[in-house]
């Protein structure tokens, strides 16, 4: 009977034992066992007394939890750094400052910036545009930079896409002071160029008299593809980029490689042929193409100007001016036909210029009478490159791929009384004219490159022809075994000696004969 007791009483200790141990079993995620916490939890119901303790037990629980937790980490999360949006909003900010000496005039006749709010408005009823806000953005940019650069007159040209940011472009036509700084800077990099070379010519060298053919020289600015100066930003706010004049090599080279921009105005351009000059250049050229191209206005809204002059200055005259006498075009007339459309830029020539100029005359000043007798009679005169008159109608542009290069239309059918007429190139897409009764512009969004046609896709691969069919002639055999061989040694042995033995009794019969 005592052994019975005994054994029932160690039975119960190991129980209790194992009990326990499973209770000081430690959680994986909070650390902590369920005997510690069961006897906080005991202790805190004695001390506190509460009424009704089964029905807020498990409050009570969870709070010594709570009470318990320690987070290895601060709950504070770190300040986040300056975003992108908020750099621009800093970038915006100075836009809307007022100077302090600043004094608001009412005279808009003589201001050199359009209303920009007006040219939106339209252009979203042609449905394009940049959006109202960025449209307004970009109007506080162009007055700063009227403001900073004291311009006759600036014009949102457009914007170009580019693949890490864009270009904003504005046209601009500067002061005629400013106008010469290029030119005199060009000056005198070429009188230090001859000063080297006369230098050099102090101790003369054995020197080639291969002479390499000259080099175009640019338009001066105000003239042709450099009529215009042109800015150009990334976002209203920063500060805007003066593009260089364009050259003829570069307007040449330009119409051979089409490139995507980066954004990076001083990023180089690797194509075949080579471009002579970094993105900046390749921007300027690229604006100069799309403007002789694109530019155009309601025919009869413009008149050159006549003035007796010599010949040297009407080849170089591209200026034109507003006729007073115009009379508006209704726009379902103009939508109808391009030829009330006429372009205000001249063309290009093929020779990189608006002016064509004659490579084979040198200057007076640089040509012994010996030399030019010599070249009088080598030289053969190149032919002249002409091209279409300015203001010229649209109807007269040459077709591509035999598609028109102008789509035109109204920008609404449902009440043509009150739209505007509308006009798409199709040759540089993007590029987009609008006319409303005395009032029109032009505006380019888009990638900066022309349309070539439709992508290239190269033709299927013709079927694989059948294998030649397999025979014993050209079927590779094994090699035989040793067994093999000798057994067909052996058989031809036995061949061998059974055609001597014919030819043996042959002859016996030939000799009884």
């Amino acid at each position: 009977m005592e052994r019975k007791q005994n054994s029932s009483h160690e039975h119960t200790l190991q129980e209790a034992a194992m009990l326990k141990t499973m209770l000081l079993k430690q959680s994986t995620k909070s650390g902590l066992n369920l005997y510690d916490h069961l006897t906080r939890l005991l202790i805190k119901v004695m001390d506190e007394q509460p009424q009704d303790a089964v029905d807020v037990i498990e409050d009570i629980s969870r709070d010594l939890k709570r009470a318990l937790f320690e987070d290895k980490q601060s709950t504070l999360r770190d300040l986040p750094n300056t975003t992108a949006a908020e750099l621009l909003a800093e970038q915006h900010l100075h836009l809307f400052r007022q100077p302090e000496d600043s004094e608001q005039e009412d005279e808009l006749e003589g201001y050199p910036l359009p209303n920009l709010n007006e040219i939106g408005f339209y252009l979203e009823q042609a449905g394009a545009g940049l959006g109202r806000e960025e449209m307004q953005m970009i109007f506080l940019a162009l007055k700063q930079l009227v403001e900073s650069q004291e311009l006759l007159r600036c014009r949102l040209w457009g914007k170009i896409l580019g693949l890490e940011s864009n270009y904003i472009v504005a046209e601009t036509e500067s002061r005629e002071g400013e106008e010469e700084e290029e030119q005199i800077s060009e000056e005198k990099e070429r009188e230090a160029e001859t000063q080297e070379h006369d230098e050099n010519e102090m101790d003369p060298l054995p020197q080639s008299k291969y002479k390499p053919p000259r080099v175009l020289p640019k338009e001066p600015v105000g003239t042709g593809v450099n009529k215009f100066v042109y800015y150009v930003c990334k976002e209203p706010g920063l500060p805007w980029v003066k593009l260089p004049s364009v050259s003829p090599l570069q307007i040449v080279v330009a119409r051979q490689i089409p490139k995507f921009f980066t954004g990076k105005l001083d990023s180089p351009i690797n194509s075949y042929p080579p471009f002579p000059g970094n993105e900046a250049n390749y921007l300027r050229a690229q604006i100069a193409r799309i403007s002789a191209t694109t530019q155009v206005s309601p025919q009869g809204f413009f008149q050159t100007v006549e003035e007796e002059s010599d010949e040297e200055d009407e080849e170089t005259r591209d200026s034109y001016e507003v006729n007073p006498y115009f009379k508006c075009i209704p726009a379902a007339k103009m939508a109808q036909s391009l030829s009330n459309w006429v372009h205000h830029v001249k063309h290009i020539l093929p020779q990189g210029r608006c002016t064509w100029m004659n490579m084979n005359v040198e200057p007076e000043d640089s040509i012994d009478e010996e030399e030019a007798e010599e070249k009088e009679e080598e030289a053969d005169e190149p032919e002249h490159e002409d091209g279409p008159p300015l203001l010229t109608s649209l109807s007269q542009d040459e077709d591509i791929f035999s598609t028109s290069p102008w789509s035109s239309r109204l920008s609404s059918t449902r009440i043509p009384q009150y739209a505007i007429s509308v006009l798409h190139s199709n040759l540089w897409p993007g590029a987009i004219a609008y006319a409303c009764e005395k009032k029109f512009d032009n505006i380019y969004i888009g990638w900066g490159l022309k349309y070539v046609g439709e992508g290239y896709s190269p033709p299927v691969p013709s079927q694989p022809q059948t294998e030649y069919p397999s025979g014993p002639e050209i079927t590779e055999a094994l090699d035989p075994t040793p067994e093999e061989e000798l057994a067909l040694k052996e058989t031809l042995e036995e061949e061998q000696a059974a055609q001597e033995e014919l030819d043996d009794t042959d002859g016996e019969d030939e000799d009884d004969d």
